[in-house]
Parts: structure tokens; C-alpha cells; sequence
């Protein structure tokens, strides 16, 4: 097709421009049509969270998300620009997207007065429709909603002309969605333009009141508990918000699983074939779901699932690290490589000091063994382990480390009664690696219940009565 550069030319072609509410909502309605989810990659929220959303972009509401930290909040916020149109047209050059059929902005209008239907216009795709601020103390007036350029005056301008303003971010986004992250931290002045924007659509700059009516859906994200900390936000603008919608963690490991796998470092990178056991998996998320339950933990500033995500990535590297020096073909992750996930867990959690001083490491290692625990119960039954017990109980002993080779684990599965089926149990495979790590949960399982006693010498650890 012959491109449409003219406004007279979308007259012509019967071009429709919706605002961006109608917008969205008529992109929605098409996907739930289809049978199509939004925000694909969003793990666990299509119960709770999405059919919220989907309600709020059907109203056409201005949303605030509110959630701890790494609840997936930015993302989603920034997923909703999959709702808007490919493509749209505006006038050429517009600083703030002015629709060619209903211009908001003084060059635009004078540029129509001027040109009338051979006003120039260009297409502009979902990138160029969304916006984003982190919100700081030193946010100011001038950054989101604009500011009178010096430069213009110099050139001859006078002050009361409204050419002289260069625009903020909010009407740079006119005809999109703006985001506002950890709204809260913005200062009350700035909060007031903000809700003047949104409720007058009316900017002030310096003294000069300009009508300013933007297309534009605002959307905002913070803790729960500074969002409804008295002072925090005004009044006012926390009404403006149509919908609140709350985020949540994972609730089931599962969950936390998929998100590990899903937004962790490209395993196809790794310098050989990656091999993870389930349970392995599993441990990790359970020492997430440890940590969200621990008293000990800092609950309201929350538990991210980056420390999923991060710890399995420390957890690989470790087992590929033996991997190379070994000489083995495939990286297989087992229980002894699981120190590797303390300085991934450390910083991304706040402990909370009542009296003495606790040890950050020493309490991962406990929510660790409380992961290991869980996922070998869920796994085996001790019961069936009784030869196992029974071997170690006549005075022979286990060493294993993070740096041995799967193969030198196969003697002592051979030789040690019973394991072979709690082994077969965790997961029909025979690889070397695959053996390795499973030994090692189901001794690791063991100790853990005080069935055998545990020695650390440096890297080796030595399982015995």
C-alpha cells in the first residue's frame, strides 16, 4: 500500500484513531476472543493478578500495582504495551504525539491552521508509547510535566507564549502509558502536579497555566506498606488511581520453578550439556519458600524471587566448574555444590537483629537444610532406607565433595544396599552425574534426619555411625 503521510490521506482511507483507552480495550476484547492470555511469561498470576487487569484495561483505569520487591510489577506494567495499536499516526515531528484529527499543542495547531489537510503526520510504534520514571526525592515539576526552555526565550520568545515550555515525560508519552515506579517517593509538590495532570488536564509552569488535555493511562507501582503510610501520598492523587491491584509471590514451588528456569541465564551458554535434577529444583525453591516464611527474615521489604532465580544460576556454575576441571560431558548440579548459593542469597535478604547479632550464612544454612528436608521427604519414603541406615550403622563410611567425579560415586551405589532403588526412585536415569547427585540427596536426607552423622573437612564431606 501506498503509505499514508498526510491527513488528508487518513480522510481519504477512512483511518480511525481510538484513544488509548478504547485502544486497549479493543486489543483486549480481540485476545479474549481468541482464547489469547496477556503478559505472556507472568508465572502464577492467572487467577489473581490478570483477570484484575483485564477488568481495569476493560474501564479504562488509571492502575497501581502495589507489592514487595520482585513480584514482577515493573514487568508486567511494562507488558502492557503489547495492548496497544502496532502502529499509529501523529503529526510529524510532534514532541508530544498530537493526533493529527484532535491536536492539543500550539505548534500543532498553527501547523493545521496553516496547512489544513496536507498536514504531515508519521507512524509511530508501541516503543515510542510508553514511558517510565523511577521515583526519587529529587524528582521534580520540570521532569515528568515540563519546564520552560531558556534557549526559546533567547531566541525571541516571549514567556506567556506556550512554545517556550519543553515538555516532561508525561506528555512526551501522550497517547501511551507512563509508568510511575515506587510512587511514594515522590515529593508532595510533585504529587500534586502529577494529580492535576490526571484530574484537571491542566499543566502550570512557572506561573503559566496551559490546558493540556493528554491521552494517557498512568500506571503505578509501590511497597504496600509506603503506599499506605499516612503522608507518604496525597490523598487526592491515591484517589485518582481507579484500581489498586495487588501482587504476590509464587504460592506454589512450582511456580517458583517455572520463573527460575524461565529468567535464568541461557543454559545453552554453558560450556557443556546442562543436566538438572528435579529435586535439585526443588530445593532451591523451597529455600525461597523458607526464607518468605522465616521470622527471622525481614518479611515486609519481601523476598525476591531474583534469589531463585540467581542461586540456581551460582548452583550450575559451581557444577560446571567441575565439570571442566574434571573432564566430565555434562554439568549435573548436586547437594555439595549448594554452598555456591550463600553469596546469591545473602545480599537479598534483611535479617531481622533483635538483641544479638545473627549470622546471615548460618541462617541460609539452615533454611537450606530445611529445603533439602522437605524436598526428601516429598521424594522418598525413610522407611524403604532401612539397608541403607543399616550399612552405614555396621562402622563403613561416604565421602563425597563438590569437586569428585560422578564416576567415583558408582563403586559405593553399588556396594551400599538399597540405594540403587531410592536412587531409581528420584528419576530413571543412568548417567553418571545424574547417580552422583541423587547419592548425595539421599545421604544429605538421612543426616538430616539423624540416621547418620556428617563430618565437613574442607571441601569433602564424610557420612558415617
Amino acid at each position: 500500500m501506498k503509505p499514508i503521510n498526510t491527513l488528508g490521506e487518513l480522510k481519504r482511507n477512512g483511518i480511525v484513531v481510538r484513544s488509548v483507552r478504547d485502544e486497549m480495550r479493543h486489543n483486549l476484547m480481540e485476545l479474549l476472543k481468541s482464547g489469547e492470555r496477556i503478559l505472556p511469561g507472568i508465572v502464577g498470576y492467572d487467577e489473581t493478578v490478570i483477570p484484575e487487569i483485564e477488568n481495569a484495561v476493560l474501564s479504562g483505569h488509571h492502575m497501581v500495582f502495589l507489592g514487595e520487591r520482585g513480584q514482577a510489577k515493573s514487568r508486567i506494567i511494562r507488558g502492557l504495551t503489547m495492548l496497544l495499536d502496532e502502529e499509529i499516526p501523529r503529526v510529524r515531528s510532534c514532541e508530544i504525539n498530537c493526533n493529527p484529527f484532535d491536536v492539543i499543542c500550539a505548534p500543532c495547531r498553527r501547523r493545521l491552521a496553516e496547512k489544513g489537510d496536507e498536514l504531515e503526520v508519521e507512524w509511530i510504534g508501541r516503543e515510542h508509547r510508553y514511558g517510565e520514571k523511577l521515583a526519587t526525592p529529587d524528582v521534580s515539576i520540570a521532569d515528568l510535566i515540563g519546564e520552560i526552555d531558556p534557549i526559546k526565550v533567547a531566541e525571541g520568545r516571549y514567556l506567556a507564549d506556550e512554545e517556550t515550555i519543553h515538555y516532561g515525560l508525561v506528555p512526551r508519552t501522550n497517547r501511551g502509558v507512563f509508568a510511575v515506579n515506587e510512587l511514594p517517593d515522590l515529593t508532595e509538590k510533585v504529587q500534586v502536579g502529577l494529580f492535576n495532570l490526571m484530574e484537571e488536564k491542566d499543566v502550570q509552569i512557572k506561573g503559566y497555566k496551559i490546558r493540556l488535555p493528554l491521552d494517557v493511562i498512568i500506571v503505578a507501582s509501590a511497597n504496600p506498606e509506603d503506599y499506605t503510610s499516612r503522608g507518604r501520598i496525597i490523598t487526592p492523587l491515591k484517589d485518582r488511581f481507579d484500581v489498586q491491584i495487588r501482587t504476590h509471590y509464587p504460592r506454589v514451588v512450582e511456580h517458583e520453578i517455572d520463573i527460575m528456569e524461565q529468567e535464568s541465564a541461557s543454559l545453552d551458554d554453558r560450556s557443556r550439556t546442562v543436566v538438572i535434577p528435579d529435586f535439585m529444583k526443588e530445593v532451591l525453591g523451597h529455600l525461597t519458600f523458607e526464607a518468605r516464611n522465616s521470622s527471622e527474615i525481614n518479611q515486609s521489604s519481601g523476598v525476591s524471587v531474583r534469589i531463585s532465580i540467581n542461586n540456581y544460576e551460582s548452583m550450575v556454575s559451581n557444577a560446571e566448574k567441575r565439570a571442566l576441571r574434571a573432564g566430565e560431558t555434562d554439568i549435573v548440579p548436586r547437594v555439595s555444590d549448594l554452598h555456591a548459593v550463600l553469596p546469591s542469597t545473602c545480599g537479598k535478604i534483611e535479617v531481622e537483629y533483635v538483641g544479638e547479632e545473627k549470622n546471615e550464612e548460618e541462617l541460609i544454612e539452615r533454611l537450606l537444610n530445611r529445603a533439602i528436608l522437605k524436598t526428601f521427604d516429598a521424594r522418598l519414603d525413610i522407611n524403604s532406607l532401612q539397608s541403607v541406615i543399616e550399612y552405614f550403622n555396621s562402622g563403613w563410611g561416604v565421602e563425597v565433595s563438590d569437586e569428585m567425579r560422578s564416576e567415583d560415586y558408582l563403586e559405593g551405589i553399588r556396594e551400599i544396599p538399597g540405594l540403587q532403588d531410592a536412587i531409581r526412585s528420584l528419576g530413571d536415569v543412568d548417567s553418571p552425574g545424574f547417580l552422583a547427585s541423587a547419592t548425595e540427596l539421599v545421604l544429605e536426607g538421612l543426616h538430616l534426619h539423624q540416621k547418620l552423622n556428617k563430618e565437613a573437612a574442607g571441601g569433602r564431606i564424610t557420612y558415617g555411625k
